[in-house]
């Protein structure tokens, strides 16, 4: 398929090197968002600005609090100003409200889709100058094996994740001119307070976070961090129905 001539071409991005970075990580008060802020000090990232919507319950040493509801235009835009020397962001904050989409309560629905998707895209569009200003930066949206597949009782979030990955992949060709790396980073579910009511197999946070970092300073597009994200990625070239009689044989 040919393109306008004007349309934006996309390039291999440069790793970002995370020594010496400045990082803000959404959600960072728990879960993987803190698993995040932790593992980019340890990388020697100069600064990590780890926000919550409450950031005195941020609790990790050598991390700098900040005040962030990313569902809050204006928060995301002071947080913006405060944070001006950043060279990555990690938008991690999510929400999964356990909700179908033809049964399930609406305001769920919709609340889902006003984080996992809006927010995001608060985040990018504020953040996208300051990451310009040092040259390109880079963005990791944290995913989900989800954005590829249904899930009795969480269609909301699987529609919202499905929504997150296609802004993910439209914003990377957006950047590309100013030289930002945008990463996706898809996972199953994991042993955090997220997945809690989940009663399936979950893994170790903490190589999932592992494999998104190493995917930035690789300049990696995009990150399968689990044998269940990299099964279901390679499903989609298929019959969904066996994809689906797989998920079925599991909740049974």
């Amino acid at each position: 398929m040919s393109t306008p001539d004007s349309a934006p071409t996309t390039h291999p991005s440069p790793g970002l090197p995370l020594d010496g970075a400045v990082a803000l990580v959404t959600g960072a008060n728990r879960g993987l968002g803190r698993h995040f802020a932790r593992q980019l000090l340890d990388r020697g990232a100069r600064r990590v600005y780890a926000t919550a919507r409450r950031p005195e319950t941020i609790d990790l040493p050598g991390a700098v609090p900040l005040r962030l509801d990313v569902t809050d235009p204006d928060q995301v835009r002071a947080a913006a100003d405060a944070a001006g020397d950043v060279t990555l962001v990690v938008n991690n904050a999510g929400v999964s409200h356990w909700t179908d989409l033809v049964t399930g309560d609406l305001a769920a629905v919709r609340a889902e889709m006003e984080t996992n998707f809006w927010g995001t895209l608060h985040v990018v569009r504020a953040f996208a100058p300051a990451l310009a200003a040092h040259g390109g930066g880079a963005i990791l949206n944290v995913l989900s094996a989800q954005s590829w597949h249904a899930y009795p009782a969480t269609n909301g979030y699987h529609s919202s994740k499905a929504a997150q990955w296609a802004l993910t992949n439209a914003v990377r060709m957006e950047l590309a001119g100013q030289g930002t790396l945008v990463t996706a980073l898809h996972l199953g579910a994991v042993d955090t307070d997220f997945s809690a009511a989940y009663d399936g197999p979950k893994g170790d946070p903490a190589p999932v976070v592992r494999a998104g970092l190493d995917g930035i300073e690789a300049g990696a597009a995009e990150v399968l961090a689990d044998e269940w994200s990299t099964h279901v990625k390679k499903s989609l070239a298929e019959d969904p129905t066996r994809l689906y009689e797989e998920i079925r044989a599991g909740i049974v």
